[in-house]
């Protein structure tokens, strides 16, 4: 058993849990929510209470069900191996979609250096695919690299970020806010539900807070009060920084920019401090994706050592790298940046993001529900299975009300790729069958 003394607290697991969360989500979406207006902020009250009840879900299935296989062993708990793969299937795909994103992110703070980066449609995604191979490649390194990297990088964007929600109310224009505030005239119904698949992008992640509960003092209370805790951190920070940002740059640029975040810090200081803010961000973007890519390619390698996906996932390579499930991955996402293909950075941001967010929230729906199965096989007091299975309704709330909020394009998209998951699975179905053949017989 590990010594006490050498596990996390309650306030290290916060930070790492916030940590997790902002990563690059956030370095695009001023942009983007500008483009409905500085009233699509309500929607972080609404994805912050949703995020929060996901998070402690995913907390007590961590403590009541510590089995491998994180959210896909949650929904096999309540409906069967079709749904660990489903569940894997589909978070794949989101990670796969998810990392376009981060890459198009990366070149929206490149092209101010390179503005050939800037000149159209084949360009931006030129420089994205570039991006996707180059931290591919980079991962053949091994893990020990990815992980030394990504300690690091993550707060390239996380000190600035979170440094703009402390001192930018200095310049902060009351009168521009109130002008940002709702330039489309929108209803306010209407704004917060086409930030919602936006503002859940920030906060995907979140699952990963209670995967380590056995290196925790009292995970019991710990491990849910961190996810809480944490997931409240980050929405303190990204409110704090997409609100100031509102009052200091105006709409139309804020809305137009490929590096928002640089873009307010020149206004603030000047562009030599805007060029330093654009560099910290290109690290973080490549930091994130780095460990990303290498979080897909181990993902396919779990799920293929179930027997769930192709054996050839499982090799690695002499330095412990998953080294055909990169360059699978490669060539996935470069074909969906290929799709994809938009003119505007902000533009293909937000379609990849809608499309992300929904195949992350179907396996959220199917591991979550495994909650019910699974306090109820630990024999939990009442009191606890009341407790969690009011949160548990608030969280499918919020799931519901964000598939319905990410629009007929992506949950058909979604739909789409889910159908084929069925077809996928009927056809290695009967790989697990075999335990089952002589159930009924006498």
């Amino acid at each position: 058993m590990a010594d006490a003394s050498k596990k996390m607290g309650l306030v290290g697991l916060t930070t790492l849990a916030a940590v997790n969360m902002m990563g690059s989500g956030i370095i695009m979406l001023p942009s983007s929510m500008a483009q409905l207006g500085a009233v699509s902020l309500l929607s972080w009250i609404v994805t912050a209470v949703g995020s929060m009840a996901i998070a402690y879900g995913f907390a007590q299935c961590g403590i009541y069900c510590p089995r491998p296989g994180g959210m896909s062993a949650y929904s096999e708990e309540a409906h069967g191996k079709s749904a660990f793969f489903l569940c894997s299937y589909l978070y794949f795909l989101s990670l796969v979609i998810g990392n376009v994103a981060i890459g198009i992110s990366a070149v929206g703070y490149i092209t101010p250096f390179f503005p050939w980066l800037g000149s159209g449609a084949a360009a931006l995604v030129a420089g994205t695919i570039a991006l996707i191979w180059l931290t591919i490649l980079a991962n053949l390194g091994g893990p020990s690299v990815t992980g030394r990297l990504g300690a690091v990088t993550v707060w390239g964007v996380i000190i600035p970020v979170a440094g703009l929600g402390v001192i930018g109310w200095f310049w902060f224009d009351p009168n521009l806010f109130r002008e940002a505030w709702n330039p489309n005239g929108l209803r306010t119904s209407d704004a917060i539900a086409q930030s919602i698949p936006l503002t859940l992008w920030a906060f995907l992640g979140m699952e990963s807070a209670a995967q380590n509960s056995d290196a925790v003092e009292d995970p019991k209370r710990n491990v849910p009060l961190a996810c809480l805790l944490g997931t409240l951190g980050a929405a303190v920070v990204y409110v704090l920084s997409t609100s100031v940002i509102q009052g200091i740059v105006p709409n139309p640029e804020l809305a137009n920019s490929s590096a928002p975040f640089a873009l307010v810090y020149a206004q603030m200081f000047n562009d030599s401090v805007g060029n330093i803010i654009m560099a910290l961000a290109v690290m973080a973007c490549l930091g994130s994706l780095l460990g990303w890519q290498f979080t897909l390619a181990q993902t396919a390698k779990v799920t293929a050592e179930q027997g769930m996906f192709p054996k050839l996932f499982t090799r690695v390579s002499a330095r412990n790298a998953p080294l055909i499930g990169l360059l699978f991955c490669g060539v996935l996402q470069t074909l969906i940046a290929l799709s994809t293909i938009s003119p505007n950075a902000s533009a293909q941001f937000t379609k990849l993001v809608g499309l992300a967010a929904v195949t992350n929230i179907i396996p959220y729906i199917t591991s979550l529900t495994g909650l019910l199965v699974i306090m109820y096989k630990a024999q939990v007091e009442p009191r606890i299975f009341r407790r969690n299975g009011v949160i548990l309704l608030v969280a499918m709330l919020y799931c519901f009300y964000a598939l319905y909020a990410s629009g007929l394009e992506a949950v058909f998209g979604a739909a789409l790729v889910m159908v084929v998951g069925y077809l996928l699975f009927g056809a290695i179905a009967k790989r697990f069958v075999g335990a089952l053949d002589n159930l009924g017989r006498p």
